[in-house]
């Protein structure tokens, strides 16, 4: 089945994703994690979308938000309901972050569909960037904070 590549540059069909992911990865100007990081300092939004035993395991970029994503577009659309408050305009740069490279770079071309020309994704992911030697915080569960019993047993 042949899966539409409407809306990108060439357009035509594209079968399987890896020609899919080609033909996407044409719309953006990819970072790797040097470039990440500086790009962040002059204020990109690094966003995280590895799913939470993800970021357990192999810690957490400084300074990225975390968003998972199924919720990326509705958190990152500067004219949406549900947007983030770093979400202030069209003209942020975004660079998303999976593990490896792959998943994000589909969801930065979904958001550059969605009116942020600017997103684009961090080459070899998550991963590259901590094979750089770049920082990495331990990863922890969000969702155990001081008001739902750190440090006490939960047995």
């Amino acid at each position: 089945m042949a899966v539409s590549a409407a809306g990108r540059p060439g357009g035509g069909e594209v079968r399987g994703i890896d020609a899919y992911l080609e033909r996407v990865r044409e719309g953006l100007e990819r970072v790797d994690a040097h470039a990440a990081r500086a790009a962040a300092a002059e204020g990109a939004l690094l966003v995280d979308i590895r799913y939470q035993a993800l970021r357990e395991r192999d810690g957490l970029i400084p300074g990225a938000l975390v968003v998972e994503r199924n919720e990326l577009e509705w958190r990152l659309d500067p004219d949406g309901s549900h947007r983030l408050p770093e979400a202030a305009d069209h003209g942020l740069t975004v660079i998303v972050i999976c593990n490896e490279g792959y998943a994000s770079s589909l969801a930065a071309a979904e958001l550059q569909r969605i009116g942020l020309p600017r997103a684009t994704d961090l080459i070899g992911g998550f991963q590259a960037w901590r094979s750089a030697g770049l920082p990495v915080e331990p990863g922890h569960d969000p969702g155990r904070g001081q008001d739902q019993g750190q440090g006490q047993d939960s047995a």
